[in-house]
Formats: structure tokens, sequence, C-alpha cells
């Protein structure tokens, strides 16, 4: 009876085959953010943050399926188990690092203002005096915008994505966006970007509202897997990795910051 069970559980467990690679899911925004994420017709996500996913799951040897969530709701998600990472452009801030826990930084990028060409606004408290501002929900230029630049500006607006805030400001209908000047570049460079608006320079930085560059954010809990993704960025740092993904997108601009 003993043998004929062993030779019962080899088989099952050659049936069975190889362990199962660990999946995730990662949370990144639903509204489109390219050129870190955007999804085709099909639905299918795609951009340079897309690839660093990619590349760290490989890393970590796991399979990552992309979970879009709403912005206002991703830390939620993340933290009751619906995600079980966020690499969607989170900007590593003291609020957010009391509800959830930071990889390493992975990219850093200045805030910035891109405004009509035929105003004067400037990225400074007096430089928006009187003027009509753009700012994406839950983003950390929101925060910068609310604590720097809404006492002086006439108006603040909240838009669910960056995309709704340039088509306005293209109109007409506000003066001046403040985002993420990596983000905001493929608009500059348009046609309509060039024919109505200008980059005026980035903004003062305040590391505690702008955040330390972008991490992975994970449960606190988790510190396995966040030992675990800190190395994996560490070695695409190291071995050619984040140049090679990042060369399609940028050129030779580096992303990762100082």
């Amino acid at each position: 009876m003993i043998k004929t069970l062993a030779l019962s559980l080899t088989a099952a467990a050659a049936l069975a085959g190889p362990a199962m690679a660990q999946t995730y899911n990662v949370g990144i925004s639903a509204e489109p953010y390219p050129p870190f994420y955007a999804p085709d017709a099909s639905g299918a996500w795609s951009g340079w943050e897309i690839d660093f996913m990619n590349a760290v799951c490989d890393r970590i040897g796991a399979e990552c399926v992309v979970t879009p969530v709403a912005w206002e709701g991703i830390i939620p998600a993340l933290n009751t188990g619906k995600i079980d990472m966020i690499i969607g452009s989170m900007g590593i801030t003291p609020e957010r690092a009391e509800q959830i826990a930071f990889s390493d930084k992975y990219y850093d990028t200045p805030t910035g203002v891109v405004a009509l060409a035929s105003t004067d606004v400037q990225p400074t408290p007096e430089g928006v005096t009187g003027a009509y501002l753009g700012a994406q929900s839950g983003s950390i230029q929101e925060n910068y915008v609310a604590q720097y630049f809404a006492e002086t500006a006439a108006d603040v607006r909240i838009y669910q994505t960056l995309d709704e805030e340039l088509q306005d400001l293209a109109a007409g209908r506000i003066d001046a966006v403040v985002g993420d000047t990596l983000a905001m570049q493929p608009f500059i460079d348009s046609e309509a970007g060039q024919a109505c608006c200008e980059y005026r320079g980035a903004v003062e930085n305040d590391p505690d509202v702008l955040g330390r560059g972008v991490g992975i954010g994970l449960r606190k809990d988790d510190t396995e897997l966040l030992e675990t993704v800190n190395a994996a960025i560490a070695e695409i740092r190291s071995d050619g990795t984040y140049e090679e993904i990042s060369a399609p997108y940028f050129g030779d601009l580096d992303i990762y910051g100082e």
C-alpha cells in the first residue's frame, strides 16, 4: 500500500508539472499616462513603465498582471489586497509613506509649468497671479498647487487626466498646466502644443510635497518582497537594462535623476 501510494503521488506530481511562478497584480492608474503607460485599441497596456514592470517581474521570477485602478483609490486597493504592487509613477512622499512602503526610486523628473504663449505665467507663486491653472487629481502636482499657487492663482481646476488638462489648455480654457515635465513633453513637442503654448520651466522643488523620486508601492508588511524588488531595480540599473528600455522613449535623456 505504501509503495502504491508513493507511486501515485509521484505520478500526480509529474502531471502537475513545475511549480507555478508567483503572480502579482500590478496597479497602474486607469487613466492613460503616456509615455509611461497607455492602452491600445484592444485594451493592452504599453509604455516605458510597462517595460520597466516586465523587467522587474522577470528579475524576481514572477508573473505580473497589469491592473488598472482609479488613481484616487489605488493605495486602498493595495492595502486591501486588490493589487500587490503599484508601478504607476507614484512619487515617494512622506504622506504616502505613512500608508504604504516604497522601493528605492526608479525615476525622478521635475514638475514644470506649460502655459499659453499669450500669457506671462511663470513657475512661481508670483508668476501665476490671476491665472487659471490645471492639475491632475490625486497627484503630487495637485498638492504642490494647493500649497504654493492656490493663493495667487485666479482658479485651480482639477482634472482626472493630464490629457484632459492639456486639451483645455490648447483650447484656451485655462492658462497653464502644472505637471510632470516628462509626461508633458509629447504635448510640448506636438503641432498643437507648438501652436499654442510654451514650457515655462520647473517649479522650485519641495521634496516633502513633490517626493523623492518615483518608487514601487508595496504593503508595509511585504518586507521580503520589498527586498527582492530593490535588488531587481539595482540589477536593472547596473546591467544596462534601464538604458535599453529607456532609449526608445527618451533617447539619451537620463530620467533616473540625481
